[in-house]
């Protein structure tokens, strides 16, 4: 389905996510908010990430650099999934190269009962600040998209304390199996930080969200249904209710697709472990689909980009509702001119098949 008439990016982005014809297949990268930018590693290297994260005038700033570079369609701000942290009495702090590291982790019943539920203003008015002004510095060139981690993954941070060395999150598993009682208190609370977290940025001015979910891997169809689904079904129904489209992404969740697009998102996000086409033909035409190339493609050289990505749009098929992504974020050897590239490969072939 095509536009009649040329569409900005922030037009072009929403009208994606309402399933309603585009004048070409938005854009944008997971993780596109710096990373593979020499500017960004500048800043990095000048003022340290929690600066960055924190900052509005900085945050803003790298924020723009793929709006400005590369011609996305949607921004996505600088931010990490563990600010909301702060607000909940947990403290913590961002190693480079390794991730957040939990002061004292979360595994007690002392513990859980200590989270503290604030409002969101409060506990992280940077943020916010953020998310005015960029709505003022984009226009309608990006539609701004904000996030949050999903219940889920900010419980195992909490509870592993640190990206679990084996990947299997056996601190998280432990809790979850042998405390079910407890885990479904501590996320209880979770989900209510995270609501008004979303509830703020949404009021403060972001035009989509997206919920991270990015560990829900690890868990089977049946453990999921009863530890994570109720929780992020509250949260992606709340953000809707406000007016925003909401996109609900995890990774190495092929089995899972279909619940997660049931808990009432508008747009199920997709890695590169399963194809596009049969994903969508799984969950249904109802929702809309964001992904899927592989980042490692990226650093493949051009031409093979450019197959994969030409792939991508084939099982697209021009159905209303596609979002070109990466499966997921941007790597940091990735070479920014390419994905400028990436950028204009899809939206002009796109425009003539659409």
């Amino acid at each position: 389905m095509t536009a009649t008439t040329a569409m900005t990016g922030a037009e072009r982005m929403l009208a994606a996510c309402r399933l309603q014809p585009v004048d070409a297949t938005p854009v944008w990268f997971m993780r596109q908010a710096g990373r593979s930018f020499k500017e960004y590693r500048a800043l990095k290297e000048k003022h340290g990430l929690m600066a960055l994260f924190t900052t509005p005038e900085l945050s803003i700033q790298i924020t723009m650099m793929p709006v400005r570079e590369l011609g996305v369609d949607g921004a996505v701000m600088l931010a990490d999934i563990m600010l909301p942290l702060d607000g909940m009495g947990v403290p913590y702090h961002i190693e480079p190269d390794i991730g957040p590291i939990i002061h004292e982790p979360v595994r007690s019943q002392a513990a859980v009962e200590a989270i503290r539920v604030i409002e969101a203003e409060e506990a992280t008015p940077y943020v916010f600040e953020t998310v005015r002004r960029l709505r003022q510095e984009l226009g309608d060139t990006a539609a701004l998209i904000g996030f949050s981690g999903a219940p889920f993954i900010l419980a195992c941070y909490m509870i592993e304390g640190r990206p679990s060395r084996s990947r299997n999150y056996e601190n998280a598993k432990r809790f979850m199996f042998t405390q079910p009682d407890l885990w479904h208190r501590f996320m209880g609370k979770i989900t209510e930080v995270v609501v008004r977290y979303l509830r703020a940025q949404v009021e403060a001015g972001i035009q989509v969200a997206q919920l991270f979910d990015s560990w829900v891997g690890i868990l089977s169809p049946r453990q999921y249904r009863e530890f994570a689904l109720p929780y992020s079904t509250r949260v992606l129904r709340e953000t809707s209710a406000l007016g925003v489209p909401t996109i609900h992404f995890g990774t190495g969740s092929s089995e899972l697709l279909e619940q997660m697009a049931g808990a009432g998102c508008d747009v199920i996000g997709v890695d590169w472990r399963v194809n596009l086409d049969e994903a969508w033909e799984r969950i249904g035409y109802q929702y809309g689909i964001q992904g899927n190339l592989d980042p490692a493609v990226v650093l493949a050289g051009f031409d093979r980009v450019a197959d994969e990505a030409r792939d991508i749009l084939r099982r697209a098929a021009g159905r209303p509702g596609h979002i070109f992504n990466l499966g997921h974020g941007v790597l940091p050897d990735t070479d920014p001119s390419d994905l400028a590239r990436l950028v204009d490969l899809v939206h002009d072939e796109s425009s003539q098949t659409a």
